[in-house]
């Protein structure tokens, strides 16, 4: 696997987190977020039951532009 770094939250300083990258054999979008409070787990799981091998994360808008990056990156050839 080689994962093409595309950013990270551009408030986030010298900290880790949220951040995205694009797998370039897959091109499958790697995404680092914020682990979603149990409201948003439970109102997500509502729609899409979620399996315990799964988690829903939550990416703030202002990297929004970063995923429009990966989506381009990804839809490449």
């Amino acid at each position: 696997m080689a994962l093409l770094f595309v950013g990270k939250d551009p408030e986030s300083g010298d900290h880790g987190s949220p951040a995205v990258w694009v797998d370039q054999e897959t091109k499958d979008l790697v995404i680092q977020g914020w682990t979603a409070d149990d409201q948003t787990t439970g109102e997500s799981s509502q729609d899409v039951s979620i399996p315990g091998h799964e988690s829903v994360i939550r990416v703030p808008k202002r990297m929004v532009p970063l995923l429009r990056e990966a989506l381009r990156v990804a839809e490449s050839d």
